[in-house]
């Protein structure tokens, strides 16, 4: 009676797995980010955690696609992550690809799904290219891009009167990104660019390129950079009394683990803009929570973003019937974003996901009312202010649609 009850389950499942078109019999997506260099804390093992607890979401509800969760280290190293993408697509049978931390790999590995007709969720990196000359119409740019953060903060700083402007960026796709979008910015709305110098991806002592800073006088010293770099920057920034004198810093890619690093005594008035934060609203709190169970941290933008891309990914192929890229990828567009990351969001033809985002301070240590209570929300950024407007977009997939 076992046995029969068993074989009975057995071949439900089977039926309703070809019902969906599941090749393979299984759903698996692959999470390929840096989990040993200066990007492992931006997302690294803890978003694999974060993609787990979306397929177990998905899942909650006695659904049977049977979901898979593989995880490998790119190591910042396009030929890495591109030989990765491509065993994964090719031999091992993976669906998707989520996180892609760092610019330069993203590019290269939403190439790799585009022309395998295979989805790409880019939850960590944040060059904007990835929905204009690099866009891929099954690849998906979650949450921020350098538009996002440059003009985000930029506008906030430069209608509080902070007109001079100093560019710390690091010198590959993202960093040249983010100071475009900057310099556009700041001379757009009256503000001045006064210098700017690039560094080496995992820069250790940056006292040279702060003293050229410093020497600048600029009222605010932007850190397009993130990780290590961003967390060895703020530091010796405050060796230097650059967070205490006239300059304030303004942190382009910060998570909230950077600001765990560092400590608030380090950190406090730095500004920053983010799409998500665990102390928001009931809804933050009850996954970041959950996310803190399991990790013992609370989640940053790039964990709580892998969630929310997943989870909307799952949640297409269930609607659409089938794990067929291009297929889910329309579907995907066509559904809106609702999850503890994205309250309202969309996707748009070029596949950038916008929704919400908010301009925040570091706490003072007085401020805090204990361990990753580090932010003061200052104001909310509606969705449709968080990416750059769709008809300056120079994704093809945009052009259609326009």
């Amino acid at each position: 009676m076992r046995l029969a009850v068993s074989l009975a389950a057995l071949v439900a499942s089977a039926s309703l797995c070809q019902a969906a078109d599941i090749s393979g019999g299984v759903v698996k997506i692959g999470v390929l980010n840096d989990q040993s260099g200066v990007y492992a804390d931006f997302g690294g093992r803890t978003s694999v955690e974060a993609a787990r607890m979306a397929a177990e979401d998905f899942n909650a509800k006695n659904k049977t696609i049977k979901v898979e969760i593989v995880s490998a280290d790119h190591q910042s190293k396009v030929d890495i992550a591109s030989a990765t993408a491509k065993q994964w697509f090719e031999v091992e049978g993976v669906d998707a690809i989520a996180d892609l931390t760092n610019s330069a790999v993203a590019i290269a590995v939403n190439t790799v799904g585009r022309d395998l007709g295979k989805i790409t969720l880019m939850t960590g990196p944040l060059t904007a290219a990835l929905s204009n000359e690099a866009c891929s119409p099954t690849g998906f740019h979650w949450g921020w891009d350098t538009y996002s953060q440059s003009v985000g903060t930029a506008s906030a700083l430069l209608q509080r009167g902070e007109k001079n402007w100093f560019i710390l960026a690091a010198d590959y796709a993202f960093g040249a990104a983010m100071t475009s979008e900057l310099d556009r910015v700041v001379n757009e709305k009256g503000g001045k660019v006064v210098g700017q110098v690039k560094h080496p991806l995992g820069t250790s002592d940056f006292s040279s390129f702060l003293l050229r800073a410093q020497a600048s006088q600029a009222q605010i010293i932007a850190l397009a950079n993130g990780g290590m770099d961003t967390i060895n920057a703020v530091k010796q920034a405050g060796e230097f009394g650059i967070a205490t004198g006239d300059q304030k810093l303004a942190g382009l890619a910060v998570v909230i683990s950077d600001i765990h690093a560092l400590g608030l005594k380090a950190a406090q008035g730095l500004i920053v803009t983010t799409p998500f934060y665990w102390d928001n609203d009931a809804q933050t709190r009850a996954f970041s929570k959950r996310f803190y169970e399991r990790t013992k941290r609370m989640p940053g933008v790039v964990q709580a973003a892998t969630y929310s891309a997943v989870l909307h990914y799952l949640q297409a192929i269930e609607a659409a019937g089938t794990d067929d890229g291009p297929k889910v990828a329309a579907k995907m567009r066509e559904m809106p974003v609702r999850d503890a990351f994205a309250p309202n969001g969309r996707i748009r033809p070029d596949g950038r996901m916008v929704t919400d985002m908010y301009l925040v301070e570091v706490k003072a240590p007085a401020e805090s009312k204990g361990e990753w209570d580090y932010f003061k929300v200052l104001a909310t950024i509606p969705e449709a202010n968080t990416a750059a407007p769709l008809s300056a977009s120079r994704c093809p997939g945009a052009a259609a649609a326009k």
